[in-house]
């Protein structure tokens, strides 16, 4: 399955800012930054990741697969129909902030850190 893999496309920038002129660039990935790849990979979903969301993912060691995304698609549409602006999306081992009005992932969180977290400043929570 395909997957939403933050290092590979850092990696994929790096790689690729690196290359010297007249090389050919790899796996047709644009020459810009990491943003921009970001963009991309938005326009194959319907969800977007802050910056903020992005780094945690990184940093977390966090990836999704086709089918998680779609999970949390699913998930903000339901919160959409029942009013939700921000919600808490519980999935296996994960959980993301959403600001569902943007849906936009705001923040994501590991196995690690959802023990002894306090989730504020959302106002509806979806278990998936």
């Amino acid at each position: 399955m395909n997957k939403v893999d933050i290092q590979s496309i850092s990696y994929k920038i790096l790689h690729n800012n690196n290359l010297k002129q007249g090389q050919q660039v790899h796996h047709n990935v644009p020459k810009n930054n990491f943003e921009e790849l970001l963009k991309i990979e938005e326009q194959r979903q319907n969800i977007k990741f802050s910056r903020h969301a992005v780094e945690r993912m990184r940093i977390r060691n966090i990836s999704l697969d086709n089918m998680e995304l779609t999970k949390i698609e699913e998930a903000i549409d339901k919160a959409t129909k029942k009013g939700v602006k921000e919600a808490l999306i519980l999935m296996d081992d994960k959980a993301f902030i959403a600001s569902v009005k943007n849906k936009t992932i705001v923040t994501t969180v590991s196995k690690e850190q959802l023990k002894n977290n306090i989730f504020t400043n959302i106002d509806g929570a979806i278990i998936i």
